[in-house]
């Protein structure tokens, strides 16, 4: 009898949670599969994914010997957490079924209903759950950006909990607007191929939040805070450049002419952010700093991301230049002068980089390199400018509102900040009892 209500209830389960037969085969005659498409949108997927290693050794050489470890799981665990969130509720609240321009519906809860076949509505010619676990990939790599920005002094069980609550409060909603079927923001007409607006700009401006309420580090800016290793970061620099192409040609979703356009946009921009960076702080400091390159470098993929669809490749040298340009005065000389401390420039890299991403595509986009889109302001439609400012403002005050909210939130019940006695011994010791490096 135990052995029946067992069957009898694990098949309940199964069945509500999407693994049903239903789930992976419709009535008739289903769309039909482009194995192509299909092997690109996983390669990306896989590029996408790498990203978050990536970024991992991007922040870690950045830090202080004694942090490197924490800092590297800070991006690394997002990978457990929000992989594990992202099929339990997260891609259902985000591409679900809409309700009311603000959100997706649970129906796709624990994946029911998300199968083997394409859903038109997002990708016609590769499996639903292709692009499901695609879109998985951003969602864990947006909350790993902030942690940057509060490096070196959060509470690893306070972060843990920021992370499921600020993806599903911020990235979750953010998503739908721009990218789920009924979005607002994308029922407005607003442009964003890959994620500036989604990914950048949310992660930008709340990293922000964070460092203003957690606070500055102990001893900044007297004591000296530089990169312990340089090299690691250059290696993380890498690896975001190699997996940004599944960022963004990826996000065509198909292997054909548009992956092409944003691949060479990718690819274009981010090296002219690179040198406009090293150029500008060779003139401004009188060395071409490698770790400014590096950053350069990140800026003018983050500057590109909502474009990389939508323009030419000329267009795509601008928005690099711009993007390392504007990026380097937001670090150089923004944060110095208004004293807060963004540890690893989250701030002015990713939230700055996305606003003049999502401006200077209405700037440049143009139908003559995707006619799926709109014309920016100089293919003669300038209203397009006024849309993504419009996204833009409402994805800066939602994100501030709901990320200062939360903060206060978790600094009142379990608090944010390690104590100071911790702080000087190094988060690797003090929250994780190991060492990145043998000690000196």
């Amino acid at each position: 009898m135990r052995v029946r209500t067992w069957w009898w209830a694990s098949a309940w389960f199964l069945t509500s949670m999407g693994w049903s037969g239903a789930a992976y085969a419709q009535a008739g005659q289903p769309p039909k599969v482009d194995p192509g498409d299909t092997a690109f949108v996983l390669l990306s997927a896989a590029l996408v994914m790498l990203m978050t290693p990536g970024l991992a050794l991007f922040y870690g050489g950045m830090v202080r010997r004694k942090n490197a470890l924490a800092t590297i799981m800070q991006s690394f665990i997002c990978l457990a957490l929000v992989g594990v969130a992202w099929v339990v509720y997260g891609y259902s609240l985000a591409f679900g079924p809409d309700k009311g321009g603000l959100i997706g519906g649970l129906e796709w809860v624990g994946l029911r209903n998300v199968g083997l076949d394409p859903n038109p509505d997002y990708a016609p010619t590769i499996p639903h759950q292709a692009f499901m676990i695609y879109q998985a990939m951003f969602a864990v790599i947006t909350p790993a950006l902030i942690t940057g920005a509060f490096a070196e002094r959060m509470k690893f069980k306070a972060y843990v909990v920021f992370v499921c609550l600020w993806s599903t409060l911020v990235y979750i909603p953010v998503a739908h607007w721009v990218w789920g079927a009924g979005g607002w923001l994308r029922t407005l007409g607003a442009l964003d191929f890959a994620g500036g607006t989604v990914v950048h700009i949310t992660s930008g401006v709340s990293a922000l939040v964070a460092a203003l309420l957690i606070g500055k580090r102990l001893h900044y800016p007297s004591e000296d805070m530089r990169p312990h290793n340089v090299t690691i970061t250059l290696c993380g620099t890498g690896l975001l450049w190699f997996g940004w192409f599944g960022f963004n040609a990826g996000s065509a979703l198909s292997a054909g002419k548009l992956s092409v356009v944003a691949f060479v946009a990718t690819n274009t921009a981010a090296a002219a952010a690179a040198l406009a960076w090293m150029f500008l702080e060779w003139w401004d400091r009188g060395e071409p700093n490698v770790l400014g390159a590096a950053s350069g470098a990140v800026a003018g993929l983050v500057g590109i991301t909502p474009a990389a669809g939508f323009v030419s490749p000329m267009s795509a040298i601008v928005i690099g230049l711009g993007a390392g340009a504007l990026c380097y005065l937001a670090v150089v000389k923004l944060r110095p002068m208004l004293g807060y401390d963004d540890s690893l420039d989250t701030f002015g890299i990713h939230g700055v980089g996305g606003v003049w991403g999502a401006l200077a595509t209405g700037l440049f986009a143009s139908k003559l390199v995707n006619e799926t889109g709109n014309n920016g302001l100089f293919a003669g439609n300038p209203a397009q400018v006024l849309i993504q400012l419009a996204g833009v403002a409402a994805t800066v005050v939602y994100a501030v509102l709901i990320s200062f909210v939360l903060l206060k939130a978790l600094d009142a019940t379990m608090g944010l900040r390690v104590k100071e006695e911790a702080e000087e011994e190094g988060l690797d010791l003090s929250e994780h009892g190991q060492l990145a490096y043998d000690p000196l």
